[in-house]
C-alpha cells in the first residue's frame, strides 16, 4: 500500500480508501465484516463513513439511517487493536431526524452530531469530522467555533469538507486563519474521467490551500469499470446505466481499447489516473466484497506514461484547464 499526507498535515493515510456507504444496505453486516479484515490485512487505514449512510430510509427515519456507523462500531468494538490501526473519518449535514434543527451544520447540530456519531462508532474520538456539503444559511464563525470546541474535548482531530465549491472552501480557510485554527485538511468531491469540472476551480483552491482532495466515485457509476467487456460476457446492466451506456458507446469503445492496449483492466486504468494527479490524497473506493475491494489494488501496477495520458485526455476531455484560462484569455 502507498501513504501520502492528508492535505498539508502530518497525518499519512492509504491512497486507496474504504468507503462504507453500500454497509447496511448492499452489504449485509458480515460481508462488512470480512471487507474491512481485509482493508486492514491490504494496508488500508483510511475508512470513511457518514451519519446518513445505511439507507433505504424509512420516511419517518427510524431505519436506515446510522446503520453503517453502528456496524463499523460493532467492528470495533471487537477489539484486537481495530482502532488504532485506521483513521476514522465521518460527515454530519443531512437530515437525522424531522426535527427542524436535525440538519446542516449549526453549532447546536454539529454538537448533537458528533455526539450521536460516537456512540455509533463505539469510539472516543473521530479522526476526520468532513462536512457533507456546504450551509449557506450558517456563518463560518459559528461552524468553526464549534468545530474548535470539538477538537478541544478531544472528539474530533481534523476537519473536511465534501461537495464545496472553489470559493466555498477559500472562504472557509480564510476564516480559519483568522480564527488560528487548522481549518481543512481535506474535500471530498465528485472527481473521475467522466466527470472533471472540478479542475476548473476547486483543484487549483486545494493546491493553493494545502487541501488533499479524496475524490468520490472513481469509477464514474460503473461506467468506467469495464462495463463494454462486463455486457460481453453477459453481466446485464440496470435500465439507466444501458441507456448511458449507449449515450457514451462510442468514447467507451475507445476508452476500453486503450485498457487493452496497456494491458490493464478499465478500473485500474480509472484509479491509475486519478492517483497520478499531485492534488490528491486517497481515492474513496465503495466494495461490496472483499474480492472487489483487493480488486482495486492493481491500480497501483498501472503506470500511465504521457502517451496514455494524452490518449485518455482525448477520450474524456475535461473543461480545458483551470479558471479563468479554460474559459477567458
Amino acid at each position: 500500500m502507498q501513504y501520502a499526507h492528508l492535505g498539508r498535515s502530518g497525518l499519512k493515510v492509504s491512497r486507496l480508501a474504504l468507503g462504507t456507504m453500500n454497509f447496511g444496505d448492499a452489504t449485509d453486516e458480515a460481508a462488512a465484516f470480512a471487507i474491512m479484515d481485509a482493508a486492514v490485512d491490504a494496508g488500508i487505514n483510511l475508512f470513511d463513513t457518514a451519519d446518513v449512510y445505511g439507507g433505504p430510509q424509512s420516511p419517518d427515519m427510524k431505519q436506515g439511517y446510522g446503520l453503517s456507523e453502528e456496524i463499523i462500531g460493532r467492528w470495533l468494538s471487537r477489539g484486537g487493536g481495530r482502532r488504532d490501526k485506521i483513521v476514522l473519518a465521518t460527515k454530519l449535514y443531512q437530515p437525522m431526524g424531522l426535527g427542524p434543527n436535525d440538519k446542516y451544520l449549526s453549532a447546536y447540530k454539529i454538537r448533537r452530531a458528533a455526539e450521536a456519531s460516537l456512540r455509533r462508532l463505539r469510539t472516543d474520538h473521530i479522526d476526520l469530522y468532513q462536512m457533507h456539503h456546504v450551509d449557506r444559511s450558517t456563518p463560518w464563525e459559528e461552524i468553526w467555533q464549534a468545530m474548535e470546541q470539538l477538537v478541544r474535548e478531544g472528539k474530533i482531530t481534523y476537519v473536511g469538507s465534501s461537495n464545496f465549491a472553489g470559493w466555498q472552501i477559500a472562504t472557509a480557510q480564510s476564516e480559519a486563519r483568522a480564527r488560528n485554527f487548522l481549518g481543512l485538511v481535506s474535500e471530498q468531491s465528485l472527481y473521475n474521467l467522466t466527470a472533471r469540472t472540478i479542475e476548473l476551480e476547486v483543484v487549483p483552491a486545494l493546491r493553493h490551500y494545502g487541501i488533499g482532495l479524496i475524490p468520490w466515485s472513481p469509477l464514474g457509476g460503473g461506467l468506467l469499470g469495464g462495463v463494454l467487456k462486463k455486457s460481453e460476457n453477459g453481466r446485464r446492466a440496470s435500465a439507466p446505466m444501458r441507456q448511458t451506456v449507449e449515450r457514451h458507446r462510442p468514447r467507451l469503445e475507445a476508452y476500453e481499447k486503450l485498457c487493452a492496449d496497456l494491458g490493464a483492466e478499465p478500473a485500474d486504468v480509472a484509479l491509475a489516473w486519478l492517483l497520478h494527479n499531485p492534488v490528491l490524497t486517497s481515492v474513496l473506493t465503495g466494495p461490496r466484497t472483499p474480492e472487489q475491494l483487493t480488486a482495486g489494488l492493481g491500480a497501483f501496477d498501472v503506470h500511465l506514461l504521457d502517451d496514455a495520458l494524452k490518449r485518455l485526455d482525448a477520450i474524456w476531455p475535461g473543461p480545458g484547464g483551470e479558471a479563468p484560462e479554460a474559459y477567458a484569455w
